[in-house]
């Protein structure tokens, strides 16, 4: 029968599949906005105190608690776009990473509060300012108690095995214990903000306490400093880890190294090109051009691969070697 336009000569709904390789993490997403509110309400009890009682401590902590705020967002509203638009087939391989951009930026944003710390602790060691430690107390004291609070809401970020094996590509195991590093990067990110902002808080009560006992006014803008430097330390390792993701850098994971060894098992197929990259927090896709004198059907190599399990899009070439040119 005679192609016609606009009808399909097969059905091609068995070798169809969805490209939502990651199902979300809809836990994740709810204790982020939960601790989104948490902070916005403290932001605005901070405001309002401050205004009434003309504390600038007050009126400067609650500005601080609104960039925390404006960065919590951030992976609350990357969460949301991933899952929005999960079943777009623009992206071709899934939304997931909408959820890493989230995390690079807030890794951004961090580093930049890391710097500012420094620059403005800096001037504050040349230039002292009078401190009103009783506020700047209490101040200190409730930041601490609402970043513990929304740090143990956001705790177990490492822990979320939510993987989404929906599209009925699962390969054994369905935890995907090959991959070894299952962490959800946007609500790690959230989580290192919070305790960033507990850390300092920590920081700012012991210098306070040592300049009102001990006269020690130094200590502050010091304690700004090493809170720099550390706020730094963990902006770098998210910015890395999450970076790394974004520029698909996993030529060097065990996936890729079993997906070789899977494939060359015989002694006869050999691998001329292979990409994997990471479509899920622990999913894989991969293209795989394979030579051999003998090769198989695409089917049975990929039969190779079903024991992998994090291997959730397998594209697979196989080329025949000439003789001339085989070994």
């Amino acid at each position: 029968m005679p192609h016609r336009e606009g009808m399909a000569i097969h059905d091609l709904s068995a070798w169809r599949h969805e490209h939502a390789f990651d199902a979300g993490n809809r836990a994740g997403e709810a204790r982020t906005w939960l601790v989104v509110a948490i902070t916005a309400v403290t932001m605005v009890a901070e405001i309002v105190a401050g205004w009434l009682t003309g504390s600038m401590a007050l009126l400067a902590d609650g500005w601080h608690m609104g960039t925390h705020v404006a960065a919590l967002a951030m992976a609350g509203i990357a969460y949301a776009l991933a899952r929005r638009w999960s079943r777009d087939e623009r992206f071709a391989f899934g939304t997931w990473k909408i959820e890493v951009l989230g995390a690079f930026s807030s890794a951004l944003v961090l580093a930049v509060v890391a710097l500012a710390m420094a620059v403005e602790s800096t001037i504050r060691l040349v230039e002292p300012r009078p401190i009103d430690y009783g506020v700047a107390l209490a101040v200190a004291v409730v930041g601490l108690v609402v970043n513990v609070v929304s740090a143990f809401v956001l705790s177990g970020y490492g822990h979320d095995h939510d993987h989404g094996h929906d599209h009925g590509h699962d390969h054994g195991d369905e935890h995907g214990h090959d991959e070894h590093d299952h962490h959800d990067l946007n609500l790690r990110a959230a989580y290192v903000h919070v305790l960033t902002d507990a850390f300092t808080s920590v920081l700012a009560i012991v210098a306070l306490a040592a300049g009102m006992l001990a006269g020690w006014a130094w200590l502050d803008p010091v304690m700004g400093l090493v809170g720099a430097g550390v706020i730094a330390w963990w902006a770098r390792g998210l910015i890395v880890q999450s970076a790394l993701v974004l520029l698909d850098r996993e030529m060097d994971s065990p996936v890729a190294s079993r997906v070789r060894e899977a494939i060359e098992s015989d002694g006869d197929a050999e691998i001329a090109d292979l990409h994997v990259w990471r479509v899920g927090r622990a999913r894989h896709a991969c293209i795989v051009s394979i030579v051999a004198r003998a090769p198989l059907t695409p089917d049975g190599y990929r039969g190779r691969l079903a024991g992998i399990a994090t291997l959730a899009h397998v594209s697979i070439e196989v080329n025949r070697c000439p003789h001339e040119r085989c070994p």
